[in-house]
């Protein structure tokens, strides 16, 4: 396969062959046999890394398959997705993560690699089958309680112990259970006009500043689920400061929306961790760019109609991330020249790929790097249309909203697996 026209990062423009899945060639004017595809001078960049997708199978397929997921993922540039283990039963054992591992091969779209829970059940009561996932065939080193936070500091330093044998790696989800009891939102103005339980930043905060302690003490790696507040972000950068093994991700939801969209009680915007504050929207975007926080992970949360179709405190947390996931931080970081897109590259591509270990993915372009790619048409803009979207579920908070950036295709271990608005079946067969 030949893909001419394609403009890199540095603003130059060449053509690129690939071959047996890798790049083997890049050069201008490059003519051989085999399928030629003409980017048309559209950015080519390598495929996008999430470290944080709810993908739902086993368990709440009404919600999410690793299939439609995987088709998400590839509409929005996606190569590679990490699958949060709170499905039923629990990927706490080899067995379950093994189980996603293998729907992932056979949906044929992109890498998907299982997250593997903390501990059993995710009941934070003792420690899950960490080695038994590290050795299996999915070949686990990311491992999280996410929708829970292991709050016992016992059982979070003995994890953080244990995988540090195998240079493993804890991806906490930051939130004191007992701060944020009924909690429905951030706590501030917002939530006291609309008389809604507030869920402090302190709650965040204060399990930050804990693990960031516990991880200097053992010297082993955390990761920080969806930072949300401005104090987190200063944690992180004074760890790091100190040269504490500690990284963390923003979603795409959290760089631009606020609370005050909860005023209308609009289920879609419940999430967890809530959408706070301005400043702290600010001050993410500033630790986005500033490299603070390392990476932008989408914390795609699919639900079905009737568990977003109702009242406020009853309706489910979570959002949809993987198809706008790249618009909204182009809108966000991009376009309010914060970052540029080698900085973006690094956020959604290269840094995640890095901090979990995927060799294949996140590669620079490059000879002999692996051929998973994007190709992006940097000056379009499009509206989003939740009917319109691959994965299973629409609660998108995004519904209307005109955002830039438009996903043309995807490329995945050199095989064209979205053109153009279309998923191809199986790497394009």
């Amino acid at each position: 396969m030949i893909l001419k026209n394609a403009r890199l990062v540095d603003g130059s423009v060449v053509d690129l062959r690939i071959e047996n899945g890798v790049i083997a060639e890049i050069g201008t004017a490059l003519v051989k046999a085999g399928t030629l595809i003409d980017l048309e001078k559209n950015l080519l960049i390598p495929g996008l890394v999430d470290l944080h997708t709810h993908l739902r199978e086993p368990g709440r397929e009404d919600s999410e398959t690793v299939a439609t997921a995987s088709a998400a993922a590839v509409t929005g540039g996606y190569t590679a997705l990490s699958a949060m283990a709170n499905t039923f039963p629990v990927a706490d054992t080899a067995g379950v993560v093994e189980q996603v591992f293998r729907l992932g091969q056979e949906a044929g779209l992109c890498d998907v690699f299982p997250i593997g829970a903390v501990t059993q059940g995710l009941n934070g009561i003792a420690l899950a089958e960490l080695g038994a996932m590290a050795n299996s065939i999915a070949r686990v080193r990311m491992f999280s309680d996410d929708g829970k936070c292991v709050a016992d500091p016992l059982l979070m330093r003995r994890a953080l112990e244990y995988v540090k044998s195998f240079n493993g790696i804890i991806a906490q989800h930051a939130q004191d259970p007992r701060l944020t009891v009924n909690a429905q939102m951030n706590e501030g103005i917002v939530s006291g006009k609309l008389g809604l339980t507030g869920w402090p930043a302190v709650a965040e905060e204060a399990i930050i500043a804990r693990d960031i302690l516990l991880a200097e003490h053992v010297g082993s790696r955390l990761h920080i689920c969806h930072l949300t507040t401005a104090g987190g972000v200063e944690l992180v950068r004074a760890a790091k400061a100190r040269g504490i093994k500690v990284t963390a991700e923003v979603t795409p939801h959290h760089l631009l929306l606020t609370d005050e969209l909860v005023v209308g009680y609009d289920p879609v915007y419940k999430v967890n961790p809530p959408l706070r504050t301005a400043q702290d929207v600010e001050a993410l975007r500033t630790g986005l760019a500033d490299g603070t926080i390392d990476i932008v992970a989408t914390d795609h949360a699919p639900h079905p109609t009737e568990d977003k179709d109702c009242e406020w405190q009853v309706a489910a947390f979570g959002m949809l991330g993987l198809e706008t996931a790249l618009s909204v931080v182009v809108s966000a970081m991009i376009d309010t020249k914060m970052m540029d897109w080698a900085k973006l590259v690094d956020r959604m591509s290269i840094a995640p790929a890095k901090i979990a270990g995927y060799s294949a993915q996140g590669q620079r372009i490059a000879v002999g790097s692996a051929a998973n790619l994007a190709v992006i048409d940097t000056s379009a803009v499009w509206q989003v249309d939740r009917n319109r979207l691959a994965s299973k579920s629409r609660n998108t908070p995004f519904h209307q909203m005109n955002l830039s950036a438009v996903v043309k295709r995807t490329f995945f271990n050199g095989l064209q697996v979205f053109n153009d608005g279309e998923v191809l079946n199986r790497g394009g067969k």
